[in-house]
């Protein structure tokens, strides 16, 4: 009695498409030279692109917040309460949220008008957040290349809903101390623990279609005041002509 032929080992699977991609890579590159480790100083990237001029940057900053629709405004601290205070008018606020630190003067002009302020300690919910007409900050710093405004939940700042629930949004910023040239700079004075908020121009989006529809990440109006000091300073304002903005959180999602 003969013995059974012994069976063939089966044959490999065919490679994959990612293994034959691979293997058409490594074979391109056989000869080619060891690429040598880069280390931070052989990443001579470019920190900034604007001027170090500090008026000019307060220039280039004005320009993209417009740029982004927000209204933009300069103004000295002395003209600031009466600035407030017409804007909210303006927008017929009635009901302001106020968060803690905010300076009591920047709302003194709305006060003496008959502006309710409702101070938030964190226990405002959204649907009482909901009924307030605006909100007036104050902000962490400004990147002049971009246009943005960052919130860090600070003093006159407030936590995230505050600023993205109520309808009007009016951000200060002192100009030239917060505001710096781009983000890379930016990130070094940031706090990577605190609830950071990205904000370039009034709340956007749109669909496939490319349909724009305001308002719904966060507020449709955004009023920035820049405050400059010094005898120079003059007031001006100049509302936004173009493009979309938005709101963005420290995750970089779309709040």
């Amino acid at each position: 009695m003969t013995a059974p032929s012994p069976v063939p080992p089966p044959a490999p699977p065919p490679p994959s498409s990612r293994e034959r991609i691979l293997a058409r890579i490594r074979a391109a590159v056989a000869d080619a030279p060891e690429v040598p480790e880069l280390t931070d100083q052989d990443r001579r990237y470019r920190r900034r692109h604007a001027p170090d001029d500090p008026a000019a940057l307060v220039g280039l900053l004005h320009e993209n917040l417009a740029d982004y629709r927000a209204v933009v405004h300069r103004t000295t601290p002395a003209g600031l309460p009466a600035l407030v205070g017409r804007l909210l008018a303006g927008h017929g606020a009635r009901r302001v949220a106020v968060p803690p630190g905010l300076p009591d003067a920047w709302l003194a002009t709305a006060v003496a008008d008959g502006v309710e302020l409702v101070a938030d300690s964190g226990d405002l919910t959204a649907r009482q957040l909901d009924v307030v007409e605006a909100v007036v900050t104050g902000c962490a710093l400004a990147i002049a290349e971009t246009g943005t405004l960052v919130l860090d939940g600070g003093p006159a700042q407030g936590r995230r809903a505050l600023t993205l629930v109520p309808d009007l949004h009016v951000c200060v910023v002192r100009v030239p101390d917060q505001v710096v040239a781009s983000v890379p700079l930016a990130l070094p004075l940031l706090d990577p623990r605190r609830p950071l908020t990205w904000i370039s121009g009034p709340s956007a989006t749109s669909d496939i279609e490319l349909d724009r529809v305001e308002g719904v990440h966060g507020p449709r109006r955004l009023e920035v005041i820049l405050v400059e000091h010094g005898p120079d300073a003059e007031p001006d304002e100049r509302p936004g002509p173009g493009a979309g903005g938005g709101h963005t959180g420290s995750s970089g999602s779309p709040v």
